[in-house]
């Protein structure tokens, strides 16, 4: 099947422009190719984000090629043969043509090569092997990608064992591509692969893992890949506290963010979270948002008043009682009209200051100590409960401290 990239203006873009003159100027015409996501994305009609570049020129003289065209090059892999250039503020990943040595399922040792079929080779999946050159044609070594990324299909390119075994990354690799890019069931020989092979993922780093996970949820619909990742006993592997099913399928449909799909696949337990989150490497925000939805569970339903919502905003915080909130209309989808309201309220009320302190009860003689700290906390318990009354602070605080004291 051939193909041709019409109509992108990231092809044709000035900034892309220079780099390929660049290439094309040290290595000859047709020395470099777009690659991967970008000829893929253009193909099936989905946005382009980054744009990357094979080359048969060695990094060394890619390099040079686009510090001659007054472009800035920064060494980013030069051992595995990439050179980012960077072009109107916009960076090309630009990595020579390479055939693995050899490979641990983490690191490759790789060698150069001219043969563009060897690349394609070396691979995970026959719709990333495409590459285009600077008119637009597309090439396609493995004589599959090009009807692949058409039918939505994810197939390893050649052996799946092989291709998992060289890096198991490309275990959660294949479940984020068919969450993005996939259509009908997921590939059976890749399934078989995955799940005979799981326990290789142990290998890999905690960061490589979350990155992929959180890609995956991000898609506008994981469902159908986080099913079959949990089935092959590879959600298991990355996220033993994990479980799969209606409040997960339903969070989906109402947020988009990964972190709120995350947290309806985990339990409401705090100490659970966390643990999950640190042994993920999960950004510090993130690990302190899923526990505070956790932390905030109890003070949040979705019969609350809307007081009762202020009460948990002022607790917890807008952001964790909008998360618990998420999770609960997940659970009970027919209060869609009330959880938007108590949502609403959730994300926009601003917490208030607490509007007396220490410096108040000393002027009514109290002394700095355990007595202060137990009458504020008394007057904030009250204040909360009356949902923040305006008015009325310093007569409030006065019949605390010549009440019983105790």
């Amino acid at each position: 099947m051939t193909a041709r990239l019409d109509d992108q203006p990231w092809l044709t873009a000035p900034a892309t422009r220079a780099v390929m003159t660049a290439l094309e100027a040290a290595g000859g015409p047709g020395c470099a190719r777009f690659v991967g996501g970008c000829v893929r994305n253009a193909l099936i009609g989905a946005a382009v984000a980054d744009i990357d570049i094979a080359t048969t020129l060695k990094p060394e003289e890619t390099d040079r090629a686009i510090r001659a065209a007054g472009l800035k090059a920064v060494p980013t892999g030069m051992a595995h043969g990439t050179v980012t250039a960077v072009s109107a503020r916009q960076p090309f990943e630009i990595t020579t043509l390479r055939r693995d040595v050899s490979t641990d399922g983490r690191n490759a040792t790789v060698a150069f090569t001219d043969d563009w079929a060897e690349d394609a080779a070396r691979r995970d999946f026959r719709l990333n092997a495409l590459y285009a050159d600077s008119a637009g044609q597309v090439f396609d070594p493995t004589g599959q990608g090009v009807a692949d990324a058409a039918a939505g299909r994810i197939i390893f390119v050649g052996d799946p064992r092989t291709r998992i075994e060289e890096d198991y990354l490309r275990i959660l690799r294949f479940f984020r591509f068919f969450a993005w890019y996939g259509r009908g069931e997921p590939d059976r020989a890749a399934l078989e692969a995955c799940q005979a092979l799981a326990s290789g993922m142990t290998r890999l780093s905690a960061e490589r893992v979350s990155k992929e996970l959180m890609t995956l949820l991000a898609a506008p619909d994981p469902r159908e890949a986080m099913a079959a990742m949990s089935a092959a006993g590879v959600l298991a592997q990355i996220l033993p506290e994990a479980t799969t099913g209606p409040l997960f399928e339903a969070a989906v449909g109402l947020s988009p963010e990964p972190v709120v799909r995350l947290m309806t696949l985990l339990p409401v337990d705090e100490p659970v979270v966390r643990e999950a989150a640190t042994r993920l490497r999960l950004p510090n925000a993130t690990r302190d948002r899923l526990a505070a939805a956790a932390r905030a569970d109890p003070d949040v339903d979705l019969a609350m008043s809307e007081a009762g919502v202020r009460a948990a905003v002022y607790r917890h915080g807008g952001r964790a009682v909008a998360d618990t909130l998420h999770r609960l209309w997940a659970g009970v989808p027919q209060e869609a009209d009330r959880a938007r309201r108590l949502l609403a309220l959730a994300e926009t009320w601003q917490r208030p200051a607490m509007p007396v302190g220490g410096r108040d009860l000393a002027r009514l003689g109290v002394e700095p100590g355990p007595e202060t700290g137990r009458l504020l906390k008394a007057f904030e318990d009250g204040w909360i409960a009356d949902d923040f009354p305006s008015v009325g602070h310093a007569e409030r605080l006065a019949a605390l401290v010549s009440g019983p004291r105790g």
